[in-house]
């Protein structure tokens, strides 16, 4: 009953701050005139990202269990792609794909180039071939490489595209100052951190009850509770019309979650991370590439007609990706 009382009082706290995650970062974009977009890809993914950051390194320092580490990271963005059906229906009237700005596509774009190098090199360690610089393999610098590349090209279009929107805006926060945003936003993230911290041993002391494959547990389990914060961050943007703010916020997300396949990398100094898991985390890897590619789809088709509601057929697909990726993990991780 303890550690269901505590998971009840991690996903409340989350909840809460989230709210104020998303609402914080949307006066910071209007006053600081960054964007909502940057904010979603920087500010929000990387606070609702820290728990996975702290739960990795801790899998492959103090635990020992690497396969939670690649898991939680490779589970954590199919989880947040399937957050995207989440918020497609609670978007009314339409779907999220015609209304979120086809800038997404270029976040999608580099969330495939990273997943599809985590994807390469879990093959390549299947067949013997871990290329290695040290403890660490090559894919570790080209990961990093990609991500700050990545950062860099996003910015500049963000700052393009906000030089290019000249029309005169009524500013919708006048009675927050920036300082009282910069600070309530420090303090939501600091609520966040630490229950998403929390969330990851509350989830494996419920898993370890059930005797789970840990490539099973850190994919759909841990990733699940370290990924409540992007939920509830995705959820209350949504409800405050920032669709962008959500959209980036998840796909940024699964950017910095690769980087920390990267960081966790750097701490597992029995060899190359990858070269020391269930080859089982390729197909995570896949089902994220393919979900990503059809939120490009969605995002540069508009598809027009909802299936169910504001549903569309986009979001449909997804989620039976989502749930086929966790059930073949549940039949053949290990």
């Amino acid at each position: 009953m303890l550690v269901w009382f505590s998971l009840i009082i991690c996903i409340a706290a989350i909840g809460f701050a989230g709210a104020r995650l998303s609402r914080y970062g949307d006066v910071i974009a209007e006053k600081t005139g960054i964007g909502g977009t940057w904010v979603g890809l920087i500010l929000l993914a990387t606070v609702t990202s820290l728990p996975e950051l702290v739960s990795g390194i801790s899998a492959v320092t103090i635990a020992g269990v690497p396969d939670i580490a690649v898991g939680d990271v490779l589970g954590s963005c199919v989880f947040n792609l399937a957050i995207l059906v989440i918020v497609d229906f609670l978007h009314p009237k339409e779907s999220l794909y015609s209304r979120a700005s086809r800038g997404h596509i270029l976040s999608a774009g580099f969330g495939i180039l990273l997943l599809g190098t985590v994807a390469f090199s879990l093959l390549l360690a299947r067949r013997g071939e871990t290329l290695a610089i040290g403890h660490i393999g090559a894919y570790t610098p080209l990961i990093v490489t990609i991500y700050l590349l990545a950062m860099r090209t996003l910015y500049q279009y963000e700052r393009r595209e906000v030089a290019e929107f000249v029309e005169d805006v009524a500013e919708r926060y006048p009675h927050i100052s920036l300082r009282r945003a910069a600070i309530g936003y420090a303090l939501a993230a600091a609520v966040t951190v630490a229950a998403g911290i929390w969330l990851p041993f509350v989830g494996a002391a419920i898993a370890r009850e059930m005797g789970w494959h840990d490539s099973f547990v850190g994919t759909l389990l841990v990733a699940a509770a370290t990924s409540a914060p992007e939920v509830a961050v995705s959820v209350a943007a949504v409800r405050m019309g920032a669709i962008d703010m959500a959209v980036a916020n998840l796909l940024g997300s699964n950017l910095f979650d690769i980087l920390i396949l990267a960081i966790d990398d750097l701490f597992y100094v029995d060899g190359p991370l990858l070269a020391s898991v269930s080859q089982a985390h390729a197909l995570s890897a896949v089902s994220a590439i393919m979900m990503t590619s059809m939120a490009v789809v969605g995002l540069f088709y508009r598809p027009a007609g909802p299936l169910w509601r504001s549903v569309s057929w986009i979001s449909v697909f997804m989620l039976a990706l989502y749930l086929l990726n966790s059930y073949i993990l549940f039949l053949h991780g290990a």
